[in-house]
Formats: C-alpha cells, sequence, structure tokens
C-alpha cells in the first residue's frame, strides 16, 4: 500500500463521465476513495458523506474521485441514483486498485477472495500522498478528511 510521502501513481481510470487523469489535476489536492462496490449500503453512505461536503472541498482546491471495479455503466446509475457530485473511477480492467495496493485477499465466512479495502488517500498539489486512511470506517470518515485537507492549508 502507498505510504504517506509516495508519489502516487500518474493514473488514467475511466469515470462515469470521462477519463481521469491525475496529470490534469496537479496543481489541486487530491482525495482518492477506494469502495469496494457501487450501490451498497457503505460505498453508498460514504459516497454521499462526501457528496454532502463536497462545496467544502472545492473551496480548498481540493478534488474527489471514489475508485471501485465496477463498471462505467453501474458508477453512472450510482450517481444519478443518489446525485452524487465527485468523480467515480471504473477501475474495471486498470490496475489502479494494484498499484495503491488496496486490491487485497479478504476472507467472508470461511471463504477467501480477492477484494478492494476500503481506503483513502490524500495527496498535496504535487502529487504526493500526505494521509493514508486503512481500514476506513464509513461513519465520520469524510469529515475527517476534510478537516486534514484544512491542515494541509492552501
Amino acid at each position: 500500500m502507498l505510504k504517506v510521502n509516495d508519489e502516487i501513481p500518474r493514473f488514467e481510470i475511466l469515470t462515469d463521465k470521462a477519463p481521469f487523469k491525475v496529470s490534469d489535476h496537479i496543481g489541486k489536492k487530491i482525495v482518492i476513495f477506494f469502495f469496494p462496490k457501487a450501490d451498497t449500503s457503505g460505498c453508498t453512505a460514504e459516497s454521499i458523506a462526501f457528496t454532502n461536503l463536497q462545496k467544502e472541498f472545492d473551496q480548498l482546491n481540493c478534488i474527489i474521485i471514489g475508485i471501485s471495479k465496477d463498471k462505467p455503466q453501474k458508477q453512472a446509475k450510482f450517481r444519478e441514483k443518489y446525485n452524487l457530485t465527485c468523480e467515480l473511477g471504473a477501475d474495471y480492467e486498470n490496475n489502479v486498485c494494484e498499484q495503491f495496493g488496496v486490491w487485497v485477499e479478504k476472507s467472508m465466512y470461511g471463504r477467501k477472495y480477492m477484494g478492494i479495502q476500503r481506503s483513502t488517500f490524500l495527496c498535496d498539489e504535487e502529487g504526493i500522498v500526505k494521509k493514508v486512511w486503512e481500514k476506513v470506517k464509513v461513519p465520520g470518515h469524510a469529515d475527517e478528511v476534510l478537516e486534514a485537507v484544512r491542515e494541509l492549508g492552501n
């Protein structure tokens, strides 16, 4: 998993709207949150929480992108259903999750499988990781990330 002071990969990923390129956003702070699956309870709550704080993030020159292995069409339905405003990256055939180290072996009811570990990365204007949240618990998380963005300053 990427750590504080690592440079984030200069990835490009499809979203439900248009390709998202990290290089297009250098000069802004970037919050990248990885979530397991669109339109599930925790992922929905997390995405809505970031959407509810979108204006505050915008005022701090910070872009937000949520990434899962869902396809762009599923991300589009997810956005529409909940009026989400953050970018939604579709890592269904890329390897962005692997580059960040969040594609991990998980276990449920004794069954092992590969999945996304809910994680968030805060990067500065140069694309350097300034804070990492691993195994995120959704309640209050978006507020905590916003506070960390504020602490980075302008």
